[in-house]
């Protein structure tokens, strides 16, 4: 199957540590692929270096077989590489809706003037309802931003970055912080995305990892140690070393 994502090789380095040492991986249509490891592993850094934040020193990252050397975040935003949770653009004194509509009105390129007149204005206001119930938000519409919980909120910058149709998501930890109710409606809310943008998920939280993931690639001190399905990986012993522990 063609990759909509691949890194090939991609290697960075901060003076004598090595942060990504020949990293090579790749993102499927339909699939979550899951990026685990022990903190400090480099996974965070890989994902700058795909999203146009951080340049690798060696390497080539593509995306829909196009390579985005010399293209900075906003041009792979704008190319459909979607990278959440890293800053939130989130207004937290408007509503949920105005939230969406803001969103909605950016990927059509307009700004808003006025809210009042917005918001009697359909060709916002449809889209921006059906996105949050997309994500299990409609009963929220109207309550502030700064009042969500933190789950509440996550769910939320997901339906912003799906106003702007992107063809793949990257996100990093998006259950950080979160109580198991919280994590298992955002594990809900992701397993439903990947038909519509793959997902290369960034996450901790290994009972959200082994539920979701289609494959998982484990990196260590930089280096890919293991990558393949999630019986492949949950079975090698120097993944369960190095990471997972020993089984029981």
């Amino acid at each position: 199957m063609t990759e909509i994502l691949s890194v090939e090789g991609v290697s960075k380095r901060f003076g004598s540590v090595v942060a990504s040492n020949a990293v090579s991986l790749g993102l499927r249509p339909g699939e979550i692929h899951a990026l685990i490891g022990p903190n400090g592993a480099g996974k965070s850094t890989l994902i700058k270096q795909i999203a146009g934040e951080l340049r690798p020193d060696a390497g080539v990252v593509r995306f829909q077989g196009r390579d985005l050397a010399g293209i900075d975040a906003a041009g792979r935003a704008r190319l459909g590489l979607a990278r959440s949770f890293q800053v939130s653009s989130v207004a937290p004194d408007f509503t949920v809706l105005q939230n969406v509509m803001l969103a909605v009105q950016g990927a059509s390129r307009h700004v808003f003037r006025f809210f009042r007149p917005a918001l009697r204005d359909v060709s916002l206001t449809g889209p921006a309802d059906a996105l949050i119930g997309r994500v299990g938000l409609a009963g929220r519409a109207r309550v502030l931003a700064s009042e969500l919980s933190h789950g509440e909120r996550r769910r939320l910058e997901i339906a912003m970055a799906l106003a702007l149709k992107p063809k793949a998501f990257l996100l990093d930890e998006p259950m950080a912080g979160m109580g198991a109710e919280g994590t298992a409606e955002l594990t809900d809310v992701l397993d439903g995305l990947r038909d519509e943008a793959p997902i290369l998920l960034v996450e901790h939280d290994m009972d959200a990892v082994f539920r979701l993931a289609d494959r998982i690639t484990v990196l260590s001190y930089g280096r890919v140690l293991a990558s393949g399905s999630v019986e492949t990986v949950r079975s090698d012993r120097l993944v369960q070393e190095a990471y997972l522990g020993a089984p029981s």
